[in-house]
């Protein structure tokens, strides 16, 4: 079987590049993937409601080459997304103010993508083995067949969620074809910790906003202490951008605990600090510092307290690829061309969505890209070929 476009992958960045080619017309595109339906990772993000967006969007909410990734973006940003879903009849709902979610349920994403595709042909239940260069075009082999494409895309996604079907065959085709690759690595994922800081599981449970820094970056966001170390939509963003080494933790969230101390008059410590009581106990107690009155904390207590704003500490690493949104990592961003996501090395063939290298924090900023990414080369493929 021949086609124009072959479509390594049937995910979010996958099923965009088919909804796209289709919108276009007059070429033959067909999916190929592993699992029996498509959008599998889709169907149990945001807690089954597919968090699509956020109401703000930029490189700067990126790990992976700037250029690549502004480019991608300015050519499908998240108003414009908004308005492609809306006009197929799904309102999103925003959460918190900036986060955009499926009114009901994520099959409702899934279902507008499959029926944008209206051209294109699915080869569910099949896994990709090779995909191989000849004249004209390529050969992708599967356990089932052998398609031959004038283009392809791979839309594979990473390693996180084996449960649901994710491989790295999508960096295999790359490496195949001598592409730069960049190791896959879990990102956000909660974080393990030293012997040190072990006293934070005594707080399982506990959540409250902080703000967390990773070298130049702010996170902002809810911090969860967990069994296994700390997790939470602030951690996990941090996670992205932690290899190695410390982290800051301002648990009063951008409020000086000297300005608070200084308000608390006779009142404890423990009371005058917004925050669960609990942690501030323990907290207390790992700085030496009794719970005393406000007016009564000696200079040198101060300066303990000083950790409240700023809490510095190494994590032992993450909870790993089994608890990980995503993966940070892949095809290498300046293999690809930044105007469309094609290899630089081989013409006609393009990597989108998860498998590229370019990783964004908790928010619905990972479907963007991939959204956006499926789109750019779709339009690129659309706009390069003669149509039939």
């Amino acid at each position: 079987m021949e086609f124009d476009v072959a479509i390594l992958g049937g995910g979010a960045a996958g099923l965009m590049a088919a909804a796209r080619l289709s919108e276009r017309g007059g070429l033959s595109v067909c999916v190929i993937e592993g699992n029996a339906k498509p959008g599998a990772k889709i169907r149990i993000s945001g807690g089954g409601k597919c968090n699509l967006t956020n109401v703000s969007v930029s490189e700067n909410n990126y790990l992976g080459d700037e250029i690549l990734v502004r480019s991608i973006l300015k050519r499908f940003d998240e108003h414009a997304l908004l308005k492609w879903v809306r006009a197929r009849g799904c309102e999103p709902v925003v959460r918190k103010k900036r986060y955009y979610f499926c009114p009901r349920s994520a099959q409702e994403m899934i279902d507008i993508l499959v029926n944008s595709a209206i051209e294109t042909r699915f080869f569910l239940g099949d896994r990709i083995e090779y995909v191989r260069k000849e004249q004209g075009g390529f050969l992708v082999t599967t356990d089932k067949r052998t398609l031959s494409a004038r283009n392809v895309i791979v839309a594979t996604g990473g390693v996180s969620y084996a449960s649901v079907g994710a491989t790295d065959v999508g960096m295999k085709v790359a490496e195949s074809f001598g592409i730069e690759t960049v190791p896959f690595r879990p990102a956000l994922a909660g974080m393990t910790l030293q012997k040190e800081q072990f006293w934070m599981k005594a707080l399982t449970g506990i959540s409250f906003p902080v703000t967390i820094s990773v070298g130049e970056k702010r996170l902002r966001e809810d911090m969860l202490f967990a069994h296994r170390g700390i997790s939470g939509p602030a951690v996990l963003s941090a996670s992205l951008y932690w290899e190695k080494g410390t982290l800051s933790i301002d648990f009063l969230d951008g409020r000086s605990v000297e300005s608070l101390l200084k308000g608390g008059g006779n009142k404890k410590i423990a009371t005058a600090l917004p925050l669960p009581k609990r942690f501030v106990t323990e907290f207390l107690a790992v700085l030496g510092v009794d719970d005393k009155p406000c007016s009564s904390v000696t200079p040198e207590e101060k300066t303990a307290l000083q950790a409240f704003n700023a809490y510095t500490f190494a994590p032992a690493g993450t909870f790993g690829f089994t608890k990980a949104e995503v993966s940070k990592g892949g095809v290498a961003c300046g293999a690809l061309q930044p105007f469309s996501c094609e290899s630089r090395a081989v013409k006609g063939l393009y990597f989108v969505g998860e498998v590229v290298d370019v990783t964004g924090e908790l928010g619905g900023y990972n479907f963007q890209w991939a959204f956006a990414s499926g789109r750019c080369a779709a339009d690129h493929i659309g706009g390069g070929l003669k149509l039939r």
